[in-house]
């Protein structure tokens, strides 16, 4: 429930499922939101994130203090709304300033719907979800503040009820929601070299670019699509995009049917996490997940440590250090985060199919990792030798 008004002055509370309590300003606009409570460590690309479709039914807390100095422009948008359920800040700038700025952050968050608040102390609430974990949280300002009876104030039991009623991420079933509805095509630039089938699971707008430059002719599916539609357009290679909810409730009939067919395959993160349980592994729910641009991932391949983008809660649960059989044949971790240990990335060693946990496309992030679209080109370079 939300009620697009400026709400910089209207008091506002943050609730966590634990009971843990935040008061704050409104900013964006006035009412309430659910969600997962998260974290975002970038110091920048606050309008990539806010559009990137695997937030969908989160609440993103912001760890740098200051946010929204660059304003909102019309190229940055990674997709064709804001999915984030909720956003917090400490301090949102009280003027924004860049040449390609076109309104404010708290005007967009207004215009689109999305409760948020600031004036907190986002880094205790980091670490409280550092060491509690991700939980569901609601934000309540302007009339949602407000008792069920509708008389006066309500107390942070009854907030605390309203949170509890959300739905939690685990078993959440996301990907069609966010996912095109209809299937599209992003031209090669250039001369076109290979055709790609790329199934939107929650696809951001900068992955099917990247590919693009590299001579290929992306057809962007719905999360939907089935075999006969991913091969009905000829596809030299299949990717698997990133998305939003837990990957063991994902249908895994197409990520199996390319395997079988040994078609050039490339997943990230989603992508990543279908094909780890295409191959017999299971997934696990982080503690707090890995979000921001700034996160340390080695390719164990040349021992290359690479700075890489991350949005994900859950993980792929597969042996580190062993080849592993698989109804596909061998396949080994091919990257690992250097924080935690935590699987980013499998590569197949009969079949030529990889992926990994991390955004290549790098939008907002470094580009470190831009290397990942060469090697899918060069697997279907090799396919067609």
């Amino acid at each position: 429930m939300t009620t697009s008004t400026r709400g910089a002055q209207a008091p506002a509370v943050l609730v966590l499922e634990d009971g843990r309590t935040f008061r704050g300003r409104a900013y964006g606009a006035v009412g309430e939101t659910f969600g997962e409570a998260v974290f975002n460590t970038g110091m920048t690309g606050y309008q990539e994130t806010l559009t990137d479709p695997s937030y969908h039914r989160q609440v993103v807390v912001m760890t740098a203090p200051h946010v929204g100095n660059t304003g909102v422009n019309d190229e940055d948008d990674e997709s064709r709304r804001i999915w984030v359920a909720g956003y917090v800040v400490r301090d949102p700038a009280r003027v924004s300033s860049n040449w390609r700025s076109r309104r404010t952050l708290d005007d967009e968050l207004i215009t689109q719907g999305v409760v948020g608040i600031s004036g907190i102390d986002t880094r205790a609430l980091t670490r409280h979800l550092r060491e509690r974990g991700a939980m569901r949280v609601g934000i309540f300002s302007g009339d949602a503040l407000r008792n069920t009876s509708g008389a006066g104030v309500a107390d942070e039991k009854e907030l605390l009820a309203r949170v509890l009623a959300a739905p939690p991420m685990t078993g959440a079933d996301l990907s069609a929601q966010v996912a095109t509805a209809e299937s599209y095509v992003v031209p090669a630039i250039g001369t076109k070299r290979f055709t790609v089938a790329a199934i939107d699971l929650g696809i951001k707008g900068m992955t099917p670019r990247r590919m693009a430059e590299r001579g290929i002719e992306v057809h962007v599916l719905p999360a939907t699509a089935t075999v006969d539609e991913v091969y009905a357009v000829a596809p030299d290679g299949v990717f698997l995009s990133n998305g939003p909810g837990d990957p063991a409730t994902a249908d895994l009939t197409v990520v199996k049917a390319v395997l079988e067919r040994g078609t050039p395959l490339f997943g990230i993160c989603f992508g990543n996490q279908l094909l780890g349980r295409a191959l017999g592994f299971g997934t696990y729910k982080l503690k707090y997940g890995h979000r921001g641009i700034n996160q340390p991932v080695q390719d164990r391949s040349t021992g290359k440590v690479e700075v890489t983008a991350h949005n994900h809660g859950f993980a792929v649960d597969a042996p580190l250090d062993t080849v592993s059989d698989t109804p596909y044949g061998r396949a080994e971790v091919s990257h690992v985060c250097l924080n935690d240990d935590v699987v980013e990335g499998l590569r197949l060693l009969d079949r030529p199919a990889f992926s990994v946990q991390y955004h290549p496309e790098a939008a907002a992030g470094p580009h470190d990792a831009a290397y990942l679209f060469d090697r899918f080109v060069s697997l279907m370079e090799g396919q067609r030798a």
